[in-house]
């Protein structure tokens, strides 16, 4: 295939036609922000860690993410998109590049922590180019859907890359892998990423401030912002303290052993998409509380003392946190109609936050009472995110919520 035949597969007309640049995006965004679970008992040997200490290592990233989100919002919203996403690209490769010289644990969170830093120019951007490029063509929820999905796919490739490459090469082997590919693909999407038709820049910060005022006040918007605080809880809580109970008796999994678990990840790349097609008919709130209810289903089943029905477990919940992510930026991307970057940033902030305190609270619950004090923190905070949509979003004559 020539280079002109590969632009025209990603840059051809219509919403189908930009469906794989976005999806590329959504992967090389995510494809370093877990990665480092599957290696998690290779790092605390290294380090001598605790398993809180370890998580450390997730939850820094996250944090990260969480608090630059809302800044990215607003700098996208007044300078643009394609810009500020390619950059934040490539300021990725650079501490990816350098955990592999880390010394210490703290250096490696510190580095962590960076890498977060660059999160949000990919999917804050991202989210706000998509609500704009595709709100007329009635394609929003579909490419969100197919967004997660390569999110969903990054998430995945990062860690059964370094899961692998950590026995073969170990951990800071990987990660030099993992900058590498990062680097390819910021170039990637440097050549393939239309510019946007349809943004109208805002530089009046102080408009953005009333904008800011406005989103807080927004009872729907905040309700979205505590439902992706335990989307991220659940996710993170799970799959980094999952890691270490399965790497101990009675499973004694390999860090090839725990990548391979992460294939429950490529149902979420398969039913993400085709669920999309239905949020709208189902409205938003039936969505989201199903796909709450079909994670805590899996999670609880995780307490089964198999690992094949873990590993089913663990596929069941991942797909319904999956379906809840883009019910829930479905929903902000439909019914905000100024500030989008600024309501995604907020939204982020929330989910990043879930993430960060996920790894404090599962890991704290995980070293007191084990694995099935995590499952049971984590699936309390499921239940709260449903109380929350059905206290905030219901409303009978509404169609979205």
């Amino acid at each position: 295939m020539s280079a002109t035949q590969i632009r025209l597969f990603f840059l051809g007309n219509g919403t189908q036609a930009s469906q794989p640049i976005v999806w590329l995006i959504g992967f090389f965004a995510f494809l370093n922000v877990y990665s480092i679970q599957a290696v998690l008992p290779i790092v605390m040997d290294d380090f001598h860690a605790s398993a809180l200490q370890a998580g450390m290592t997730v939850g820094a990233t996250v944090l990260a993410v969480g608090l630059v989100s809302p800044v990215m919002g607003m700098l996208s919203d007044a300078f643009g998109r394609r810009g500020i996403l390619c950059l934040s690209m490539f300021a990725m490769t650079v501490p990816t590049a350098l955990i592999p010289m880390s010394h210490s644990l703290n250096a490696l969170i510190a580095l962590r922590f960076i890498q977060g830093l660059a999160v949000p120019g990919i999917v804050v951007v991202l989210i706000a180019y998509i609500a704009e490029e595709f709100r007329d063509s009635g394609g929003v929820a579909r490419m969100t859907a197919t967004y997660v999905g390569g999110t969903v796919m990054g998430g995945f490739s990062g860690r059964f890359i370094t899961g692998h490459l950590g026995d073969l090469l170990g951990w800071r082997g990987a990660f030099v892998t993992l900058a590498i590919l990062n680097f390819l693909g910021a170039l990637l999407v440097l050549w393939l990423l239309p510019v946007s038709r349809h943004f109208v820049p805002n530089r009046n910060f102080s408009g953005a401030l009333g904008i800011l005022s406005r989103h807080l006040q927004h009872k729907r918007l905040m309700a979205s912002c505590a439902v992706g605080f335990s989307v991220l809880f659940s996710l993170v809580g799970t799959f980094t303290y999952v890691n270490l109970y399965l790497a101990s008796e009675p499973f004694n999994l390999s860090a090839a052993g725990l990548a391979n678990v992460f294939g429950v990840y490529l149902v979420g790349v398969l039913v993400t998409p085709l669920a999309g097609r239905h949020i709208d008919r189902l409205g938003f709130m039936r969505s989201l509380l199903l796909a709450l209810a079909i994670s805590a289903s899996g999670l609880l089943l995780t307490l089964v003392t198999s690992l094949p029905l873990i590993v089913i477990g663990l596929t069941v919940c991942s797909s319904g946190v999956f379906l809840c992510q883009s019910a829930t930026i479905s929903a902000i991307s439909k019914n905000v109609t100024e500030g989008r970057s600024l309501a995604t940033g907020l939204y982020y902030m929330s989910y990043y936050a879930g993430g960060a305190l996920g790894t404090w609270g599962a890991g704290t619950a995980f070293v007191h009472w084990g694995w099935s004090g995590s499952v049971m923190t984590i699936a309390l905070v499921q239940v709260l995110a449903a109380a929350i949509v059905v206290s905030v979003w219901y409303q009978p004559r509404t169609k979205y919520f």
